[in-house]
């Protein structure tokens, strides 16, 4: 059985919303280690997140949505847009 997954329109997704968690059960949107999105990240390949408190880090649900849409279309690199 697949499980669909909803990300809001709008709002924050914390890093384990993206990746997933096994102990949380929570499905990844993108299947990637911790360590490699991080890298990502710092490279440019993926959003910068948004800090929202001193030790609360989140991403963009809508940079969440347009990054899901390059990776479909092949596109290698983030852009802001």
């Amino acid at each position: 059985m697949t499980e669909t997954i909803t990300i809001p329109e709008t709002g924050y997704l914390r890093l384990y919303q993206i990746i997933g968690d096994k102990k949380r059960n929570i499905p990844a949107l993108i299947p990637i280690s911790r360590t490699s999105w991080l890298e990502g990240v710092k490279s440019g390949r993926f959003p910068k997140p948004v800090k929202l408190t001193e030790r609360t880090t989140a991403w963009r649900a809508e940079d969440i949505h347009k990054l899901i849409k390059m990776i479909s279309e092949g596109e290698e690199r983030w852009n802001d847009f």
